[in-house]
Parts: structure tokens; C-alpha cells; sequence
């Protein structure tokens, strides 16, 4: 979603919040997801103010009634191989949603579907499916759609 930059002097990263139009176009997402069936089992977000509070969008428009799982592996610089150790412990999970920025979530996406040379822009607002067949130390995904705000 879309993340304020205070006019005149830069803000750490972390602390950045979304706009009023970040959650607009964040809420328009959701709302295509909800018709699409989409009902997390659970929530992993990066720690960073404005992740947190795109999942509390989620949690308020798609009902979800667990608590927030919050995660360094999800933070730009880290690693998608990192973040798959932490998906494989909760593979049992349904409908598992990752809160993250880019350049992370577009690595991931390449890392989930066994495709690293692959080049995915993940922007801001945008929501995927992406299905598991096989938790090994290698993921096998299937890429089942991609929404972003635009297309809402």
C-alpha cells in the first residue's frame, strides 16, 4: 500500500505510515479478494508501521480474528529463502497472507513459484494467489492471480 514521506526531512523507512489513498486503494484490493473468497487463516506481516497497517486494513475488511504473526524475515533486505523457513512451519495453514514490501515480496514470488531469473513488480496495494504443492527446501507454486489497485 501506498506509504507518507513528511514534506522537507526524511523518515526512517520503518516508521513510514500509509496515506488516506494508500488505504482507498488497499480497501478497493480487499474488497475484490472478499468476493474472490479470500478469508486468511493467518496474517504474517513485516514489523514496519505502514505493513502493520495494511494488515489491520485486512483485519477490518476481511474479518480476520487472529492475532498478527510480525516478522524481520519479511524487511526489504532479507532474504526469500529465510522467509520460506518461516512458511514451511505453518504449511498447514489454509490461506496464509504475507504483509511485505518490495524488492522482498517480487524475490519471493520468483522463490515460490521455482523461477528465480523471473521478474515480478509487486506494487503497491497488490494482492496475490499463489498455491503450495510441495513444502521442501524448494517450493513449488502455482501463480493463480494478481490484483492491483488499477484493475479494482
Amino acid at each position: 500500500a501506498e506509504a507518507y514521506r513528511a514534506a522537507g526531512r526524511r523518515r526512517n523507512d520503518a516508521d513510514r505510515a500509509l496515506t488516506n489513498e494508500g488505504r482507498k486503494k488497499l480497501r478497493e484490493v480487499l474488497r475484490a479478494a472478499e468476493r474472490a473468497d479470500v478469508v486468511p487463516s493467518l496474517i504474517v506481516t513485516s514489523p514496519y508501521v505502514r505493513a502493520v497497517q495494511t494488515a489491520e486494513v485486512v483485519i477490518e475488511v476481511l474479518g480476520y480474528a487472529n492475532d498478527l504473526l510480525r516478522t524481520e524475515a519479511l524487511i526489504p533486505p532479507a532474504d526469500p529463502e529465510d522467509l520460506w523457513e518461516e512458511i514451511r512451519v505453518h504449511q498447514g495453514v489454509m490461506q496464509l497472507m504475507l504483509v511485505g514490501h518490495e524488492p522482498m515480496l517480487g524475490k519471493l514470488v520468483a522463490f515460490l513459484l521455482n523461477w528465480r531469473s523471473l521478474m515480478v513488480d509487486v506494487k503497491k496495494g497488490a494482492l496475490l494467489r499463489i498455491d503450495i504443492d510441495q513444502f521442501g527446501a524448494q517450493p513449488h507454486g502455482v501463480l493463480k492471480w494478481m490484483v492491483v489497485p488499477k484493475l479494482t
